[in-house]
């Protein structure tokens, strides 16, 4: 663990120096100290060229052309119907073969990073998902690959012709031309029928700020910047046209044009790239197809129909390859034990008062009881009973208390919106966890969020793993939305077959169940998972397992707004962690309350 925590303290001292090389090496590079600078330090986990080279790029770009001028024309496209996504993605290929060779010929020093950032680009995206039938990847692939082997790989005739228009893009010398140029290449590459359909470049750029300012712009914005204003979308829009990586591998697989009342319908050839990118970024699973399918016919119906779940102990213990996301997941879970560590005199405290709680709740139950029995230890003085008595019980034996009576789930909200706390939720489940194992009750560590259809179900720890698999809590990760019935149903389901006959789940969540809906073709889409429905689907699956003997608590790591949210979920049997100083006494009130209750 100090190994970890000493990494993690450099990780984020580099991510500082990161931080500050990106933003010199920006100004320095465009030659104008007041340009606002945003570094992405976020691509250093993926890969040091990428970021650096990132902000290399965009100095370059400011430094040459306009970036307002062409951010308004691709909002222009957009707005006359061109896919943001396609769009961004080629303009972001035409500004690599614009600035490169430039600034390489001006500072030899980038050629070596360029190329290094083009190669973990190939090697993280293109070695994982199969989309090498779509042209527009096929050109970037080629475009890379020239810069990798330092000169023009042969080609076919169709896309050799496309490529020689993105390579005239470092002809250039205004943005109108690089404009003219990314326009035509749209046009013959992504829709042929655009012109046709919505006018040529002259009708483009003819669009004017108040028809912009009037269009509904929810149609085609995703989630982060739905309902924002118009120079807001500009801003985001300019800032990733730079960008030469994909900053979300799953962008290529959303069908923007389906989505109506944020529902998505996408087709099974979908579906198989979402179940590939799942395995890659969450771990294998530990089920076997035959157990798999199993639970998705038990768990997956009503308005969880078109959804399936997925079982697996994480990307960290069941890796497909060593790919960014292990990597990142890595870095997490040293931030998450650095946080440990920070607080550990407090976690420590907090565990040891919850396991003397839960002891002088089970002292009765454990207690040792010495009974005469027909087998055990010999009892001389009882001797004298032979032949004399049928019932001569002339031994003794010690009863010991059994707490496997009890049995608990912890359930841990693993969507994005916890990310800021994420640490902290940890820090929670790993203290409860410590202190059942300190009184050997049995008890499983989940975690939870959804990535497209999929619900994912990390374990950390099995009923009756070992003292050590507490610390695997520490691998949690957070990330995407959340479907809180789904996840508490299935939880619910596994934790009813034990044998015990008191049953404790225990749910860490912020109160906010949400879930972008995916539907399969021809599926009926029910309701957006969100709000009233969320809450009223994920506070029945709470009252069903209740009437089935099961006790729920909601231990509530959320912001205090989202608290009616959780108290309509849970009822009276919630606990707000206000100070986590407090966390084991509020947390051990419920705890005991049960065990004794059982008594």
């Amino acid at each position: 663990m100090h190994k970890d925590l000493t990494e993690e303290l450099s990780i984020e001292d580099y991510k500082m120096e990161l931080e500050n090389r990106i933003r010199n090496l920006l100004w320095t590079v465009s030659g104008d100290f007041l340009l606002d600078v945003k570094p992405d330090v976020s691509l250093f986990l993926r890969s040091k060229e990428i970021a650096l080279y990132d902000g290399i790029k965009q100095g370059a770009f400011a430094r040459y052309f306009d970036k307002n001028l062409l951010g308004l024309y691709l909002v222009k496209k957009i707005y006359l119907d061109a896919s943001e996504t396609e769009l961004t993605g080629l303009t972001q290929l035409c500004i690599e073969a614009a600035v490169g060779d430039r600034i390489c010929e001006e500072r030899p020093g980038v050629r070596r990073m360029r190329k290094k950032a083009l190669e973990d680009i190939l090697d993280q995206e293109y070695e994982n998902l199969p989309f090498y039938d779509k042209l527009l990847d096929r050109l970037k692939i080629a475009v890379f690959r020239d810069v990798l082997t330092g000169s023009v790989q042969p080609l076919e005739k169709k896309l050799s012709a496309f490529r020689d228009q993105i390579y005239a893009c470092a002809e250039s010398r205004d943005t109108m031309e690089l404009i003219w140029i990314i326009d035509s290449l749209y046009n013959a590459v992504i829709d042929p029928d655009f012109e046709k359909k919505n006018g040529s470049l002259e009708r483009v750029m003819a669009v004017t700020l108040e028809e912009l300012t009037e269009f509904g712009w929810e149609d085609y914005l995703n989630e982060e910047m739905y309902e924002e204003a118009l120079e807001n979308y500009v801003e985001k829009l300019t800032d990733r046209m730079t960008d030469i990586e994909d900053s979300s591998l799953t962008q290529d697989m959303e069908e923007k044009r389906k989505v109506k009342n944020k529902i998505t319908v996408i087709s099974e050839e979908a579906l198989q790239k979402a179940h590939t990118y799942v395995e890659l970024n969450f771990g294998k699973t530990y089920l076997t197809p035959a157990e798999e399918k199993r639970m998705n016919h038990l768990m997956c119906r009503g308005i969880h129909g078109d959804c399936s779940l997925y079982f697996t102990e994480g990307i960290l213990k069941n890796p497909v390859r060593d790919n960014y996301q292990y990597q990142y997941a890595k870095r997490l879970r040293n931030k998450n034990i650095w946080i440990y560590h920070d607080k550990h005199r407090i976690a420590k405290r907090n565990i040891a008062i919850l396991t003397e709680l839960l002891k002088k709740a089970l002292v009765i139950r454990s207690e040792n009881q010495e009974v005469l029995s027909d087998r055990g230890t010999i009892v001389p003085s009882r001797l004298w009973r032979i032949g004399r008595s049928c019932e001569a019980n002339l031994f003794k034996r010690i009863l010991r208390g059994d707490n496997t009576d009890f049995v608990v789930d912890i359930l841990i909200d693993a969507s994005g919106s916890q990310m800021s706390r994420q640490g902290d939720v940890a820090l929670q489940a790993y203290m409860i966890s410590s202190a059942l194992s300190n009184v050997d009750i049995p008890h499983r560590v989940m975690s939870y969020c959804t990535f497209w259809d999929h619900t994912i179900l990390h374990r950390f720890r099995e009923y009756d793993d070992p003292v050590s698999a507490d610390e695997d809590i520490f691998n949690y990760v957070t990330s995407s939305n959340n479907r809180d019935g789904l996840a508490i149903k299935a939880a619910g389901y596994s934790l009813l077959q034990r044998e015990e006959e008191k049953k404790i789940l225990i749910i860490l969540s912020d109160g906010r169940p949400y879930d972008v809906i995916i539907n399969r073709p021809n599926a009926k889409n029910p309701a957006p998972y969100q709000g009233k429905y969320a809450i009223s689907d994920t506070a029945t699956e709470v009252r069903r397992l209740r009437s089935q003997g099961v006790s729920v608590l909601g231990v509530f790591a959320g912001e205090e707004k989202d608290l009616p949210a959780e108290k309509k979920i849970f009822g009276k049997d919630f606990a707000y962690i206000r100070d986590i100083g407090n966390f084991s006494k509020i947390v051990g009130r419920y705890l005991t309350k049960q065990l004794e209750a059982d008594n």
